[in-house]
């Protein structure tokens, strides 16, 4: 059998397919900046497919601090932190995001991605099992295969479920890992009931929150803050590439805990840093959301108006409360084809189907910005009633 079949297979069979039908909306061109409206193939849309949430890509005082970071510090590190890539403004940037989440210390990683690799697979031992809300990012699942420990999964946002796993499971130590905000259904998880379960069981707690960041909490300090219990989780992860305006991700937590993970985590250890733009770039954004809480109001007002913008017109969006709104249409033809259609009334969105949800929830994935105007929502909604009715799917 021939290695390379497996590539055959899905380049001729599905994605052949997919272009061919007009379906294929991956990997598309966008000529512009990430912004409420971009343009793509020569033509102008509202973007409403975005984890841009505050705006701030485009926000001249980032573009500034990226700017003047290549200017000082040259376009690259040419290494790992670990050995000659750790420049002091990394250094800077984990001491701002340690007195941000009120917490001891931070380990800046490059990607979101490398964050849960390293520090899920670095803390999970042999006779450790990391439990897993089902609908957890897939880059905490990759991180929980890489580890030597093993792997346990609840239903979603079910509590009784997760006092089953949790009882099942007691005689091992017990990381409990969960999303406070679901990238696609756009739910929060339900972290007070976490909180109390873990302590019964004597279970630590990693929140990832790249999509709670920004988002939640009186001053976008997370889902830990919105519920009051920051004390209360033992780890934080984020990324940079959502509210905070460039790409990277870090963990916050006690002093001990990071620095065993900055010793020990492959993910980091063996991958070049940061470049000085982007860290630059995330540390002004954390500087603007720290120091312009209406970009937060602007987000909700906006997130509010959408919510119920899709509901008054019959358009259901599951368990969403936050801008993370999915619109479920439950088939993958029609799904595609609105996709499609709402692009020819100039709106960028994203379809999402099996495998990345299960069949039978094919949902278009909407999300919005603090920068979004009146004008594009009430654009977008209207695109959205014309599609809608013409699809038969309200």
């Amino acid at each position: 059998m021939d290695i390379f079949e497996k590539c055959d297979n899905l380049v001729n069979h599905i994605v052949r397919g997919l272009r061919e039908s007009g379906n294929y909306f991956y990997f598309r061109e966008i000529q512009s900046p990430q912004d409420s409206e971009v343009i793509v193939g020569g033509r102008r849309v509202i973007m409403i497919g975005s984890n841009n949430y505050l705006g701030l890509t485009c926000h001249p005082r980032v573009k500034e601090a990226a700017i003047k970071a290549v200017e000082k510090y040259g376009t690259g590190c040419a290494g790992s932190r670990f050995l000659n890539g750790n420049l002091e403004i990394h250094a800077d940037l984990e001491r701002k995001l340690a007195k941000f989440f009120r917490r001891k210390a931070a380990l800046v990683f490059a990607t979101g991605y490398q964050t849960n690799l390293g520090t899920i697979s670095t803390i999970l031992g042999r006779s450790d099992v990391a439990i897993l809300d089902k609908y957890d990012h897939a880059s905490i699942l990759d991180g929980c295969r890489l580890s030597f420990g093993q792997l346990k999964k609840y239903r979603h946002n079910d509590m009784n479920d997760l006092h089953r796993v949790l009882e099942d499971n007691k005689d091992y130590g017990q990381l409990i890992v969960v999303d406070g905000v679901f990238s696609m259904e756009g739910d929060i998880a339900d972290l007070p009931s976490i909180v109390k379960l873990a302590k019964t069981y004597g279970a630590r707690i990693m929140v990832d929150d790249a999509h709670g960041i920004g988002v939640l909490g009186k001053t976008g300090r997370g889902t830990a803050e919105h519920f009051g219990l920051e004390d209360q989780v033992d780890l934080i992860m984020g990324t940079f590439s959502k509210s905070l305006a460039a790409i990277g991700g870090f963990i916050v937590g006690d002093q001990t805990i990071i620095d065993y993970i900055k010793h020990t985590a492959r993910s980091m250890m063996f991958s070049a840093s940061l470049p000085p733009a982007l860290v630059a770039a995330a540390s002004a954004a954390l500087d603007v959301v720290d120091e312009d809480p209406e970009l937060l109001e602007r987000l909700w007002k906006n997130t509010r108006k959408m919510l119920n913008g899709y509901k008054a017109l019959g358009f259901d969006t599951g368990t969403s409360e936050t801008p993370i709104i999915p619109v479920m249409i439950k088939d993958a033809v029609k799904t595609y084809k609105m996709c499609s259609l709402l692009f020819d009334q100039g709106v960028f969105v994203n379809p999402i189907v099996s495998p990345a949800v299960p069949p039978g929830r094919e949902l278009l994935r909407t999300s919005f910005m603090a920068t979004h105007t009146d004008s594009q929502l009430d654009r977008v909604l209207s695109a959205f009633e014309k599609v809608g009715k013409q699809l038969k799917i309200i």
